[in-house]
């Protein structure tokens, strides 16, 4: 009798020694898993303060619509929209057989004077030994010298106007700024070029090997950056590293509240990937 109340007791009173076990387990388990959730609310919290994706539209670091300063027909295009250019490539040619007839006349008038006013100084220099012996009269020398200034001043005008006839006739040459991007062919072989005050624009380019980033930010976000600052730009599943080159002073846009939204701009280089003006884009700008 004695042995079957103890058996009851201990059964109702002790717990065995596996049963403590698995219940510290449990409480180990559960202290980790409160740990794991308090770490993963803190980093994100602090990677919400830390950074802030703001989306931005793609538009050409730089675009220029070119024409040729001189009238003329177009003799040839020798590139197509989409094609990469060096600085300084023939990019469009005007048929250019009368400013070169121009240039040489203006050549031949310029070593024709060029004559005269050698033989002028010559003159001169003769004239004065005259007048220094006492030979001639002073009105002789001032004459002379006259004649000298006078073929001097013309071969000077010879000149610029050779000068000019011989920069109209490069100008039939349209050449690439800088190494770029054809966007834009408006130009074909036989068009008529008429330069007057409203140029008409032949191609357009835009600077390759650079783009930008435009975005609008509110006054908060704009105070924790810095032009030269790095931010990081994403285009679809590309990522690039861009600078920062302007922060706006006066308001872009209005958001719905009607806060004020700020201009800001990232410079970053795409590399050989093809990205087109007005793409969609994101930059993810530091926190506080």
């Amino acid at each position: 009798m004695k042995k079957w109340l103890n058996t009851i007791v201990a059964q109702r009173y002790f717990v065995p020694l596996s049963r403590l076990r698995e219940r510290a387990g449990e409480r180990e388990a559960s202290m980790k898993r409160s740990f794991t959730l308090v770490w993963m609310a803190t980093w994100l919290a602090a990677a919400t303060v830390q950074a802030a994706e703001v989306p931005a539209v793609l538009q050409w670091s730089q675009r220029v619509e070119l024409s040729t300063p001189v009238s003329g027909v177009v003799q040839a295009v020798n590139v197509k929209q989409g094609e990469r250019v060096r600085k300084g490539q023939a990019l469009l040619q005007l048929d250019d057989r009368g400013y070169a007839a121009r240039a040489e006349e203006a050549a031949a008038s310029v070593a024709r004077q060029q004559e005269e006013a050698s033989e002028a100084q010559r003159e001169l220099k003769r004239v004065q030994e005259l007048y220094d012996r006492t030979v001639i009269s002073t009105s002789e020398l001032d004459q002379a010298k006259l004649r000298q200034a006078k073929a001097a001043a013309q071969l000077r005008e010879l000149r610029a106007r050779h000068s000019q006839e011989a920069k109209n006739r490069a100008d039939t040459i349209l050449r690439a700024p800088f190494n770029a991007l054809v966007v834009s062919r408006l130009a074909e072989a036989g068009q008529t070029v008429a330069a007057g005050l409203q140029p008409q624009a032949l191609l357009v380019l835009a600077r390759a090997g650079e783009m930008i980033a435009r975005a609008q930010v509110a006054e908060e976000q704009l105070n924790n950056l810095k032009v030269g600052g790095e931010v990081n730009v994403a285009v679809g599943q590309l990522r690039f590293h861009g600078k920062i080159t302007l922060l706006g002073l006066e308001p872009a846009a209005r958001d719905k509240s009607g806060a004020p939204l700020y201009a800001l701009e990232v410079l970053f280089a795409p590399g050989e990937n093809v990205l087109r003006a007005g793409a969609q884009a994101s930059l993810t700008l530091p926190g506080r």
